[in-house]
C-alpha cells in the first residue's frame, strides 16, 4: 500500500471514529446507536438530603463515597438536583424569582457562590471531570422551558450554528418572543414556563441550553415539570430528537409523574428512558402504599424495560428517601433519620426491585448506617432490580385476613363535598375513559358539566358564571376563547386546577384539585364534542374514578418474577397494620407463567429477611410483619 492510499485510510478510519473519542455536541451522530439503558439506572440524586442546596463541596464528597462504596453494586450515576443555579441568600427559597444566575443567552449557569469551579464560564465542567475521574457519570435537574427571569430581562436567543443572537425574517428573536407565560410551571409559577416548539427561536433555545449540557460533560438529564400533570410532549418530543444526536448519548429521564396512567406514558416513553410515574416520594408508609396500585398497572400494560432513547425506558418509582435526609421545601439540611422503619424500608427497596424501577438513593452518603447500606446493596435485590424478567403483581394469594383497602376523598374538602365517594383523575385524551362529560341545564343562568353516571347525583362541576370583565380579564378571554372555569359548588369560587400547585408527596395534593379562581390556562377547561373535558395547561382530560369508603380496610399484595438462571422470585406485601400470615399454592405460579409446570414440583426454597430455607411441593407460606414484606427465591425442580 502506498503512502498517499495509507494517509487516505488513516484520515478516514480518524473521521469515522474522532466522535466516539470524545463528546461532539453536534447534529449528526456517527456509528451504530447504543443499547441505552439496558437495565434501570442506578445512582445517588441530591434532593432528598439537600433539597435544593447542595454545595460542590457536599457533592463531590457523596460522589466520592458512591464511586468507592456503591459503584461495585452498579450504582453509576450522581445527580445534582433543582436549582443549582440559585443564589442561596436570604429571600431565596423553591419559588422565588430574581435569585438565579443566569448566562448572557437566558440560560441557567450554577451558583458560582455554591460551585466555585463555575467560575469563568466553565458551568459544570469542572465537577464534571471530577466525577468520570471517579468512574461515575454526572447528571442535572432541569426545569421546563425557560425561566421568568430570563422572560422579563427578555435576553437574546443564542444560534448554536452561527454563535450568535439568533435572528430570523430580519430581526433578532428573544426570550418574551418565545416564552409562554400561561403555561407557567404550576407548582413553580415563578421559575419557569414553556417556550413555544412551534417557533425555529423556541427550538434553538432549547438547543442551545442540551448542547451546553453535553459540552459540561453531563451524562444525565431529569427534566421537571413536563410530564404527568404537567405534561408537554412538544418540549419532550424535540428534547428528545436533540439528545438522540449527541455522541457519547445523554440518559433523559422526566419528573414528576402525578396523575400518570399507561396510556399517557406510551405517548413518551419511546422517547426518554425513565419517566416518573408517581408524584414526589417521601419517608411515609402513606407514599409507599401509593405505589402499588400505579406499579401493578405498569406492569400489566408491558411498559417495563419497553423501547427507549437509543435504547430502554422504565416507569420510575422516585429517589429511595433512606438515611440521612433533610424535609420537602427546606433551606437547610440534611438534618434527620427517615420516618420509615426497617420494615417499611425494606417493603419499599422490595417493590422497588420487583418493578424494576430505577434505584437512586436520596440520603446523604456521608452518615450512610450499614443496615441502610446492607439493605441498598442487598445481591438478591439488585440481581432481581437489573435481570429479573416476567415481572407482575400475583394475585393467587390469601391470608387469615385480608381486605382491600379503598382511597377516601375528604368529606370536608371541596373536592369530597362534589364528588363525594369518587376521585377526579387526569388521562391522555387519546383514552376513551375520558369521554364521559356533558352539559347539564338547572335554569337560564346556571350551568353544571356532569360526568356519566347512570344515577340521581352524578358527580358534576358547575360553570363559572360570566363576570364583569376588567381589561385584563378581556385579554384573556380572548385569549381562552370557547374554554371555562369550573367550580367545585354554586357560589363558591374554588376553580378545577388540572396540576400541582407545589411539590408535595404523592397522596397529599391529586390530579384534580381545587383553587382560588383566576385566569390561569392550569384552570381553563374545554368541554369537546366527543365529550372530553380538556385543559388548557397539559391537554389532559379529566376522568373520574370510583373509590370505596372503607378507610379502615388493609390488604395484601404480593409480586412475582423469574430469574435469568430459571429461578422464581416471589415477594409478600404485608399492608396491614397488624402480622398476617400469607400464603400461596405452587399450583397457581403456573397460572401466570403457563410454560411451567408446577405440578409434582419440588422446589427449595430461601426467604432472605429471615434466612429461612427449606423444600415444599405444595404451599409458600409465612407471618409477615405490618407494613413489612418476605422475598422468597424458588429454585424448582
Amino acid at each position: 500500500m502506498n503512502m498517499s492510499v495509507l494517509g487516505f485510510f488513516s484520515f478516514f478510519v480518524f473521521f469515522l471514529f474522532a466522535p466516539s473519542l470524545c463528546r461532539v455536541p453536534s447534529e449528526i451522530h456517527l456509528g451504530a446507536e447504543p443499547e441505552h439503558a439496558s437495565t434501570p439506572p442506578r445512582g445517588w440524586n441530591s434532593y432528598d438530603s439537600f433539597c435544593w442546596t447542595v454545595s460542590e463541596e457536599e457533592f463531590l464528597q457523596n460522589a466520592e463515597i458512591v464511586s468507592n462504596r456503591l459503584k461495585p453494586h452498579g450504582y453509576e450515576y450522581v445527580v445534582v438536583d433543582y436549582l443549582w443555579y440559585r443564589r442561596k441568600v436570604p429571600g431565596a427559597y423553591v419559588d422565588s424569582l430574581g435569585f438565579d444566575v443566569v448566562d448572557e443567552w437566558g440560560r441557567p449557569i450554577p451558583d458560582p457562590g455554591r460551585w466555585p469551579s463555575s467560575k469563568g464560564g466553565k458551568g459544570f465542567s469542572e465537577v464534571a471531570k471530577k466525577v468520570h475521574s471517579m468512574g461515575l457519570k454526572f447528571g442535572i435537574h432541569v426545569m421546563r422551558g425557560i425561566s421568568l427571569q430570563a422572560f422579563n430581562a427578555n435576553t437574546p436567543i443564542l444560534d448554536t450554528i452561527k454563535g450568535s443572537a439568533y435572528e430570523e425574517s430580519g430581526r433578532q428573536w428573544r426570550a418574551k418572543d418565545i416564552g409562554l407565560k400561561e403555561r407557567a410551571c404550576a407548582w413553580m409559577s415563578h421559575g419557569f414556563m414553556s417556550v413555544n416548539t412551534k417557533l425555529e427561536a423556541g427550538r434553538a433555545f432549547l438547543r442551545s441550553l442540551y448542547l451546553q449540557y453535553a459540552e459540561w460533560g453531563v451524562d444525565f438529564v431529569k427534566n421537571d415539570c413536563v410530564f404527568g400533570d404537567d405534561l408537554d410532549v412538544d418540549e419532550i418530543t424535540f428534547v428528545s430528537e436533540v439528545l438522540r444526536n449527541l455522541d457519547p448519548p445523554i440518559l433523559y429521564s422526566l419528573s414528576p409523574g402525578a396523575s400518570v396512567t399507561p396510556a399517557m406514558a406510551k405517548e413518551v416513553s419511546g422517547l426518554v428512558n425513565m419517566y416518573r410515574i408517581t408524584g414526589d416520594d417521601w419517608d411515609t408508609w402513606r407514599d409507599v402504599l401509593s405505589h402499588f396500585d400505579v406499579t401493578r398497572d405498569f406492569a400489566n400494560a408491558k411498559m417495563i424495560g419497553a423501547t427507549g432513547l437509543l435504547g430502554r425506558s422504565w416507569p420510575d418509582l422516585d429517589m429511595l428517601p433512606l438515611g440521612w435526609l433533610t424535609d420537602p421545601g427546606s433551606n437547610e439540611g440534611p438534618h434527620r433519620t427517615s420516618n420509615l422503619n426497617l420494615d417499611e424500608q425494606r417493603t419499599q427497596m422490595t417493590l422497588w426491585a420487583m418493578a424494576k424501577s430505577p434505584l437512586m438513593f436520596g440520603g446523604d452518603l456521608r452518615k450512610l448506617d450499614e443496615t441502610t447500606y446492607n439493605l441498598i446493596t442487598n445481591p438478591t435485590l439488585l440481581e432481581i432490580n437489573s435481570f429479573s424478567l416476567n415481572n407482575m403483581e400475583f394475585p393467587y394469594i390469601s391470608s387469615t385476613s385480608s381486605r382491600r383497602k379503598g382511597r377516601v376523598l375528604p368529606q370536608d374538602s371541596a373536592e369530597g363535598s362534589m364528588l363525594g365517594k369518587r376521585a377526579l383523575g387526569l388521562t391522555t385524551c387519546k383514552d376513551a375513559k375520558a369521554n364521559g362529560w356533558s352539559t347539564k341545564a338547572l335554569d337560564q343562568d346556571l350551568e353544571q358539566v356532569c360526568w356519566r353516571e347512570k344515577s340521581e347525583e352524578p358527580p358534576c362541576l358547575y360553570k363559572r358564571k360570566p363576570l364583569l370583565a376588567s381589561g385584563e380579564e378581556m385579554i384573556y378571554k380572548q385569549q381562552y376563547k370557547g374554554t371555562l372555569h369550573l367550580l367545585a359548588s354554586d357560589g363558591m369560587e374554588l376553580c378545577l386546577d388540572a396540576s400541582q400547585r407545589r411539590r408535595l408527596t404523592s397522596k397529599e395534593f391529586g390530579g384534580g384539585s381545587f383553587s382560588r379562581c383566576k385566569w390561569d390556562a392550569n384552570q381553563m377547561w374545554e368541554l369537546n364534542a366527543n365529550g372530553s373535558l380538556e385543559n388548557s395547561y397539559s391537554g389532559l382530560c379529566a376522568t373520574v374514578d370510583l373509590v370505596k369508603d372503607d378507610a379502615s380496610s388493609s390488604e395484601i399484595r404480593s409480586w412475582i418474577a423469574t430469574g435469568r438462571r430459571g429461578e422464581i422470585y416471589l415477594a409478600f406485601f404485608n399492608l396491614n397494620l397488624e402480622k398476617t400470615v400469607i400464603s400461596a399454592n405452587l399450583a397457581d405460579v403456573a397460572k401466570v407463567f403457563p410454560w411451567k409446570t408446577m405440578k409434582g414440583v419440588s422446589c427449595k426454597y430461601h426467604e432472605i429477611w429471615s434466612g429461612k430455607s427449606g423444600v415444599t411441593e405444595q404451599l409458600i407460606s409465612i407471618a409477615v410483619e405490618q407494613h413489612g414484606c418476605s422475598l422468597f427465591v424458588l429454585t424448582c425442580v
